[in-house]
């Protein structure tokens, strides 16, 4: 057991070494970056990635689906639509609004096609 005390304590004064080592390396990079002009990167900015249970992410899940209905429920119209009540009546466009966009897109397609004539 004491071999394997001595191996561990020799690996971990080898990691602290190392990881000096990379401290002052870090600190070099640093100041030629500052005399260089520009900013300095510092790799520990990055946040180690958090392992979130699915139990916990269900119950996330159902909270932000219940803050998602009261944000529903406060901003429903006063006039509720006659059909069901649960949604808006549901908006449809008029017969002459039709034939209007009909018309409107037949004529950006023939000029589409007379310039597509012209340039062949």
């Amino acid at each position: 057991m004491s071999n394997l005390d001595n191996a561990l304590g020799e690996l971990r004064e080898k990691r602290s070494h190392a990881q000096m080592e990379i401290d002052k390396l870090d600190q070099v990079i640093s100041g030629i970056e500052s005399l260089n002009g520009s900013p300095p990167v510092s790799s520990k900015t990055a946040q180690p990635k958090r392992i979130i249970s699915a139990a916990s992410r269900r119950k996330m899940a159902l909270a932000q689906k219940a803050r998602w209905a009261n944000l529903r429920k406060s901003s429903q119209p006063t006039a509720v639509a006659k059909s069901t009540g649960l949604a808006p009546a549901k908006r449809k466009i008029s017969a002459a609004g039709r034939k209007r966009i009909a018309s409107a897109q037949r004529a950006r397609w023939a000029k589409l096609k007379a310039e597509q004539k012209k340039a062949a």
